[in-house]
């Protein structure tokens, strides 16, 4: 057994689910819990602390934990802030932990700007589903019929969501849609809009250099003070982005098979085919050797995507934050 999979089976009882602090620094912040991420806000600085935890969120729900998943979103959302700082700001400031980014504190937009270049998905609002019922428009975007699951859309499209609270589901509109709703001014989501398709271009162009197809992606953004637009929360990581090998992609889908993926469809297939379970309800515990897997497919993301091998810090994560960031309960 190698070191990382001996590393993976003993964080499986230790993995990071939830942060217990009230003050960092001395300083007692706000906080807001997400779906995987707890954070620490600091208006006096204007900064954000963000602790990636190893929690999965799954069709809107947390489903439970998985080793390392922390760390490597957390490295991975680094890594591309890092190298599409050029195309777009972001709010990263700095990384003082493999679970944390200290960023600046932007007001979020109400939007979720999801890029798709393939009609695929298992969620009750994926596109797929959508086509499969024999809706031929979605989120304004005309389909052509005659179309297979996980096949290349005629060119990427951008599909808007609304941002649900904590528990209810997502919804994708139209860019007519979501104006009309009022929540956001058409001028800041154009802004937008062309940052998402800027960086999806340039994610798609690094995923195939490296042997990856970048199906679809979610971005999030907000407004600094100055009112400039800035990339928030993460980018291109498994949590919101559909990665599949290029290399047997056309034989898979010729023989109407699921692509092989690097991302957390595994665990949505898992929930929704082994389990039976699309979210309505209490999420079913996942067995270890299906945490184990999708750890797996985390980590080979990481080092596909970065060219680098993933070395896991493997110190008791709760202790090791707190020491970074001068945290106390």
């Amino acid at each position: 057994m190698s070191d990382l999979e001996t590393a993976l089976r003993t964080q499986l009882r230790a993995t990071l689910d939830a942060t217990p602090w009230t003050t960092i620094g001395g300083r007692r912040l706000e906080r807001y819990d997400g779906k995987v991420r707890d954070c620490y806000i600091d208006r006096e600085r204007g900064e954000r602390i963000i602790v990636v935890t190893d929690r999965l969120s799954a069709f809107d729900a947390v489903v439970g934990t998985i080793p390392s998943k922390g760390q490597v979103l957390n490295q991975l959302a680094r890594f591309w802030f890092e190298k599409t700082a050029a195309i777009a700001p972001n709010h990263m400031l700095r990384v003082p932990d493999p679970n944390v980014m200290i960023a600046r504190e932007c007001d979020p937009l109400p939007v979720e700007l999801v890029m798709r270049a393939y009609l695929t998905g298992v969620t009750s609002t994926s596109i797929w589903k959508a086509y499969e019922k024999g809706d031929r428009t979605f989120c304004g975007h005309a389909l052509p019929d005659g179309m297979a699951k996980n096949q290349r859309l005629p060119a990427p499209i951008l599909t808007p969501s609304t941002k649900a609270a904590k528990g209810d589901h997502d919804v994708s509109v139209s860019r007519a849609d979501l104006l009309a709703m009022g929540r956001i001014d058409p001028a800041v989501f154009d802004r937008a809009a062309a940052i998402a398709e800027a960086l999806f271009a340039e994610g798609q162009r690094h995923a195939a250099a490296r042997g990856l197809i970048l199906a679809d992606t979610k971005y999030e953004m907000g407004l600094a003070p100055d009112g400039t637009i800035v990339v928030i929360d993460e980018i291109h990581t498994p949590d919101s982005s559909r990665y599949w090998y290029a290399s047997d992609y056309e034989e898979r889908l010729a023989r109407g098979d699921e692509p092989r993926s690097l991302d957390k469809e595994y665990v949505r297939r898992w929930l929704a085919h082994d389990a039976h379970w699309s979210g309505d309800g209490p999420p079913p515990l996942m067995p270890d050797d299906v945490r184990l897997e999708a750890a797996r497919r985390y980590i080979a993301s990481f080092e596909l995507v970065t060219g680098t091998p993933f070395v896991p810090d493997t110190r008791e994560p709760l202790a090791r934050i707190a020491a970074a960031l001068g945290a106390a309960s």
